[in-house]
């Protein structure tokens, strides 16, 4: 199997420091993600990562779940690309912040917002939440993590995503800092 190689170098994702005092604690820290490029690289560095699955099986792959999550809502919706987009997103959290998976939700969803819109991070915010309210996206986003777990085909490569984030992030994005 041969390894992946990006054809830009890799960019270093910029941290933006929030002040409330003189001493600048972990909490107030948040990372926002300017780029299409700097979420790919975000996205990249999630191979290898094990997570386990909420009922006690075996660890799977987070890059190869988001990517089997994402392309499970494209066959299911497939003009709802903020929606996909959000089931791509899902181990975004782990790695901007360990910890409880509220916060790693609401983490991510600070992060993206400004790049993929509201809609995004409120999917992206909610999905790891039970007890919310669910519409049918989050149904459907819920569903497609959960199939995602147990379900064995091809899903193309990261790659295959760029188009649609840079899509969303020229309509979405504030910073109007599109690649």
């Amino acid at each position: 199997m041969a390894e992946f190689r990006p054809r830009w170098p890799a960019r270093k994702l910029v941290m933006v420091c929030c002040r409330t005092a003189t001493a600048v604690s972990r909490e107030d820290r948040r990372m926002e993600l300017r780029t299409v490029e700097e979420l790919m690289d975000l996205l990249y560095a999630c191979r290898g990562v094990r997570e386990a699955p909420g009922r006690g099986g075996t660890p799977v792959d987070a890059h190869q779940h988001a990517l089997r999550t994402a392309a499970l809502l494209r066959r299911g919706r497939p003009a709802d690309k903020e929606l996909q987009v959000a089931g791509l997103l899902r181990p975004v959290g782990r790695l901007l912040w360990p910890g409880e998976p509220a916060e790693r939700a609401d983490r991510a969803a600070d992060a993206v917002r400004d790049l993929l819109g509201e809609r995004v991070a409120g999917l992206v915010r909610r999905h790891l939440r039970g007890g919310l309210p669910a519409d049918d996206d989050l149904l459907a986003l819920r569903a497609a993590d959960e199939e995602a777990l147990t379900a064995c085909f091809d899903a193309g490569v990261l790659e295959d995503w760029r188009t649609v984030l840079e899509l969303l992030a020229a309509r979405d994005s504030r910073l109007g800092a599109v690649d």
